[in-house]
């Protein structure tokens, strides 16, 4: 080939990389081969929506068999007699933005009904959904601007129209097929055909909206082809961006609450394609998110409650989309974690789980999981003494501070740690003034919350602006994990500058007894620092300071500074630095406190800090 036309060939390619494609796909990965007549296959009968004909019998012979299922039956089935009681969804946007929790309720009220319409055969059932679903059909609008609202509508008149298909009549039909294609379909495929957006996104919403709206284009797809083609096709080329994002190793990006959310969009989509044409193009093979699964099995701590980093809620964890995992991918861990949920009466069971059963994880020995887990990409890590519930267990924080835009902290470096049941060092957790920027305006760096110094980290030369850098990536440069002991070094160097020229974090559970972390600061000349533990234990001191004993439930935790020599923690409340910015409303920190180390002016120094139960 001559230069010229070398040079011509590089420059369409990258011009093509730039520009993109109108249908979705990604043009820095191959796409999944998709038929000329994506709907060739499509069954003709109805359920077909992460369901088939047959799957009303097996779920039937699940409850009548007893155990689990039948245990899950009962609450789904009191949840709807709840229901026929509850005043039918109006249209309410309460904070200006969201419609979202409106929809969600007609989602769930309509899924628990529908279940509890094919094991019962009440009609009363089905005519309490009819009544949730004719009123959303009436709303103005399913709150396009935001458009998690219309996707979770959507896939609630998919589920609606699709499972209760035999029970209505023609109007009935019509009105729930206008109603899904004139506030959900076609505002849908504007955002496609835009060319940017969600479906260009890597995160929640490209799973959500992209799983709603490919649910309610399958669930009438005999009636508008056309436009259910074009949905389809739209979304299987947009999902895969979401997907790869989990590689190398399955981790989420924006923690383990949103990765249930996601996740659970994502088997939506899967499980539909499935069911309603027989096929998913290869898209359940895409990146990591076969192992995803792994994520929250690590990224939680005692009882199973959420390392919550950034916006990820300190909840529960625990996912009916694990059953489906653990039989699409032949993985009893995943079945075994949602199982013991279950049965400890950890989580509530719900239709999801009725519908995607499987207990091959049942009498699963999960101590022979490894203790310890790096998760490549997300740079984030789990470290445990043992599988044992009252060891100490350790989530680290890593990762790039800007990964997915708006639901990371400026807590690169810290960490959460659990023992004997308890959280003893906590996360600040979510910030509720940062969903709430239409209004007020305000950077998220503004408040405590997010801030670094409402985290476990060093903070340098404290004043209003962001206490670490927004743009920084910190990677886990080592890790290891042996029978004895685990330890990870995180390379923070780029989340102080220009303030640092070397900021090293080291985790170790040397004879997986204790937590040592070793932070190692070089400034570019002498800084302010300030190093932080937040607790909600209560905190008494010793040894002139440099022993803290922490105090909760009638057990206790044990701190102690071990170096530098002459330093000594002090006790602060959890609010902002005098320097810091300070805006109302923002959360409320009562009932916590941190411990706290400080030097007005030093250049190099290294902390080495113990924990123990």
């Amino acid at each position: 080939m001559h230069w010229h036309q070398l040079r011509l060939s590089i420059t369409c390619l990258l011009a093509a990389l730039a520009a993109g494609t109108l249908d979705g796909a990604d043009p820095r990965k191959p796409d999944p081969p998709l038929p000329a007549n994506i709907l060739a296959t499509l069954r003709p009968d109805h359920p077909r929506v992460m369901a088939r004909p047959e799957t009303l019998g097996a779920i039937r012979s699940r409850v009548a068999a007893g155990g689990l299922p039948a245990k899950i039956y009962a609450e789904v089935k009191r949840s709807a007699d709840r229901i026929l009681a509850e005043r039918v969804s109006a249209y309410e946007i309460p904070d200006g933005k969201r419609l979202l929790n409106v929809s969600r309720r007609v989602l769930d009220r309509v899924r628990t009904l529908a279940l509890a319409h094919w094991i019962e055969g009440d009609p009363r059932y089905a005519e309490r959904a009819w009544k949730e679903l004719e009123s959303a059909a009436r709303f103005p609008d399913w709150n396009p601007s935001h458009f998690l609202d219309t996707a979770e509508m959507t896939h609630a008149f998919a589920l609606g129209y699709d499972w209760l298909y035999d029970r209505w009549t023609i109007d009935q039909r019509r009105l729930l097929r206008e109603a899904m294609v004139g506030k959900g379909l076609r505002p849908g495929l504007k955002v496609y055909e835009s060319g940017g957006g969600w479906p260009r996104n890597e995160n929640n919403w490209n799973q959500v909206c992209n799983g709603g709206l490919i649910s309610g284009a399958l669930a009438m797809a005999d009636e508008e082809r056309d436009l259910a083609e074009r949905i389809v096709r739209y979304a299987v080329r947009s999902v895969p961006l979401a997907m790869r994002h989990y590689e190398p190793d399955g981790a989420g990006t924006e923690g383990v609450t949103y990765w249930g959310y996601g996740s659970r969009y994502n088997v939506v989509l899967l499980a539909s394609l499935e069911s309603a044409l027989g096929a998913d193009f290869g898209l359940a093979r895409t990146g990591a998110f076969d192992q995803s699964g792994f994520y929250p099995i690590y990224m939680t701590g005692a009882g199973r409650i959420a390392f919550d980093f950034a916006d990820c809620g300190r909840a529960r964890v625990s996912e009916a989309q694990h059953f489906w995992m653990a039989r699409q991918y032949d993985i009893p861990a995943y079945s075994w974690y949602r199982l013991e949920a279950l049965e400890t009466g950890a989580a509530r069971g719900g239709a999801l789980d009725l519908l995607w059963y499987d207990d091959r994880g049942r009498g699963m020995d999960f101590t022979t999981l490894p203790l310890d887990r790096h998760f490549r990409g997300a740079e984030c890590a789990a470290l445990r003494g043992s599988w044992d519930p009252d060891a100490i267990q350790v989530g680290i924080q890593a990762g790039n501070s800007s990964n997915l835009g708006g639901h990371r902290h400026l807590d690169l470096g810290s960490f959460i740690v659990d023992a004997k049941g308890e959280r003893w060092i906590m996360d600040s957790g979510v910030e509720h003034e940062t969903y709430m920027t239409h209004r007020n305006k305000n950077p998220r760096h503004a408040y405590y919350r997010v801030r670094a110094e409402g985290h476990n980290v060093a903070v340098l030369n404290p004043g209003t602006g962001p206490d670490q850098d927004p743009r920084a990536v910190a990677r886990i440069v080592r890790f290891e994990s042996t029978p004895q002991q685990a330890s990870a070094s995180v390379d923070l160097t780029a989340a102080y500058r220009p303030h640092a020229t070397r900021a090293m974090r080291t985790f170790a559970l040397p004879e997986r007894r204790r937590l040592l972390v070793t932070d190692e600061l070089q400034m570019a000349q002498p800084a302010d620092l300030w190093w932080f533990l937040h607790t909600e234990a209560q905190i008494a001191l010793a040894d002139q300071g440099r022993t803290a004993t922490l105090s909760r439930n009638g057990k206790s935790f044990t701190v102690r500074l071990e170096e530098p020599a002459g330093a000594a923690f002090t006790v602060m409340d959890c609010r902002p630095l005098p320097t810091s910015p300070n805006p109302e409303p923002q959360a409320d920190n009562r009932g916590r406190r941190k411990l706290a180390l400080h030097w007005p002016a030093i250049q190099t120094v290294r902390i080495r800090v113990s924990m123990e139960p």
